[in-house]
């Protein structure tokens, strides 16, 4: 296998407006599998020139489970909120974009260049 085809394993490209969302299923050079997801979304600039930016997301195999079930939670939480226009009190300290203080992951400096390294 070369190592083209062991870096990208699957695909899956979802358009939705101005935005893309790519879900990209990768492999490590120990064959460890690890997800990205990027949101691409298309920019105009004042003077009509196009952009774009992109954010991305690495997701590791010792994290699926629980992203997993907090999509899922969260979905659901969404769909209650929709069936009933009722929004439940905010939850304190749970959000890094609220100012919360969330404690910090062992992961928190992962280099992107580790993932390159050979084991």
């Amino acid at each position: 296998m070369t190592e083209e085809e062991r870096e990208d394993v699957y695909s899956k490209v979802v358009r939705a407006g101005k935005r893309t969302y790519y879900f990209d299923v990768r492999s490590t050079r120990g064959n460890d599998l690890f997800l990205t997801i990027t949101e691409r979304k298309k920019r105009s600039d004042a003077d009509g020139r196009v952009s774009y930016e992109k954010h991305k997301i690495f997701l590791y195999k010792e994290d699926f489970e629980k992203f997993v079930e907090g999509l899922q939670d969260s979905l659901a939480a969404l769909e209650r909120i929709r069936a009933t226009g009722e929004f439940p009190p905010k939850p304190e300290g749970q959000s890094p974009a609220d100012g919360g203080d969330i404690p910090p992951s062992p992961y928190d400096d992962l280099r992107f260049e580790d993932l390159d390294r050979p084991e």
